[in-house]
């Protein structure tokens, strides 16, 4: 089994919301690091890009700069993104599980964002449950391959991932004892 899982084929905001209640239902059997992408809530903006929550802390780190009403531009701000990093990377170093990354999108293919806590997961062993941007495919493979399977958005075939995951890490635990 992976222990890398992008899960692929819904909407970003249903798999942002996917994700919060998978942090949710899952912090009380393990300890999750990582980030879920919510929204801005502003108003006639054509970006999309909002915050990044901290699911240890609940931290809300900007990941945009709003240029107004009527903007046509979307412009990416990754000193929150770099802050976040930050305090994941703190967060795989105290201790945890499973690290979920709400995404890998533009900062990340320019090896930018969320990039380094990706390697920090994959260096320490860690499950990682993401997703990718479609524009940014092309780069994840570059990033990521072949380490990684896809799993759809679906609740019940991620939670066989994480099942599958974390009795393989039992198992092989158990043997090593």
């Amino acid at each position: 089994m992976k222990r890398i899982a992008v899960v692929k084929g819904a909407p970003s905001a249903v798999i942002q919301n996917l994700f919060r209640e998978l942090a949710e239902r899952w912090q009380s059997d393990i300890r999750i690091a990582g980030v879920v992408e919510e929204p801005h809530g502003l108003a006639d903006r054509r970006c999309n890009a909002g915050y990044l929550r901290s699911i240890t802390s609940g931290t809300l780190y900007p990941i945009f700069q709003d240029l107004g009403p009527g903007a046509e531009a979307c412009h990416l701000e990754g000193t929150g993104a770099i802050s976040a990093t930050e305090a994941i990377e703190q967060d795989i170093a105290t201790g945890c599980d499973l690290v979920m990354l709400s995404k890998f999108g533009k900062l990340e293919a320019s090896r930018e964002g969320l990039s380094g806590v990706f390697v920090a997961a994959i260096d320490a062993g860690l499950p990682v449950l993401t997703s990718v941007s479609p524009a940014f495919e092309q780069a994840w493979e570059a990033f990521a391959a072949p380490l990684f399977h896809v799993l759809p958005a679906d609740p019940n075939e991620i939670e066989r991932w994480r099942q599958a995951i974390f009795d393989g890490t039992a198992m092989s635990r158990s043997l090593q004892s």
